[in-house]
């Protein structure tokens, strides 16, 4: 199986393919390792993002919350793909290659990448509710774009690379 070309900005250490995954080489157990970690994620992401919108819990919660399930399902669909990422961001820049997105979705979710950075590492969050639910819709558009791309895939090969 030919690996598709995927351009983006980083250094080659920042992201690696598992060649067990495109050369189909992967036993059952290691298979059963990457669905069980695929899955995961996308239950993680799912959870967060349905917490997400509950307007009981701060506004700074539900950021943490809504950034936090659109980087698990990014990452996610960068698995699916048969890649990993050492940076938290390139998950992000990978979207128009990963689920076909916009990129004007990760440009969303680079402002929303500065906003976490801004908390995580200097103790300061500036959100607003216009980022918030640009983060959700986000996250939203992977999960509809997700279903699509796993049923095109299972339309078209008997083989996922997971």
């Amino acid at each position: 199986m030919e690996q598709p070309k995927l351009f983006i900005y980083g250094t080659e250490n920042d992201l690696c393919v598992n060649s067990t995954i495109w050369c189909g080489l992967a036993n059952s157990k290691q298979k059963q390792e990457r669905k069980k970690e695929f899955d995961g994620l996308v239950d993680s992401g799912n959870k967060r993002l349905d917490d997400a919108q509950n307007n009981f819990n701060s506004l700074e919660s539900r950021f943490d919350l809504a950034y936090n399930a659109a980087h698990a399902l990014s990452l996610a669909a960068l698995r699916w793909h048969g890649y990993r990422s050492s940076n938290r961001y390139i998950v992000f820049q990978a979207l128009p290659h990963t689920l076909e997105l916009d990129a004007s979705v990760w440009r969303v979710l680079a402002k929303a990448h500065e906003c976490r950075n801004l908390a995580e590492y200097q103790g300061y969050l500036e959100v607003d509710e216009q980022l918030l639910s640009d983060v959700i819709h986000a996250a939203k558009e992977f999960t509809r774009q997700s279903r699509r791309s796993v049923l095109v895939r299972a339309r078209n090969s008997h083989a996922i690379p997971i």
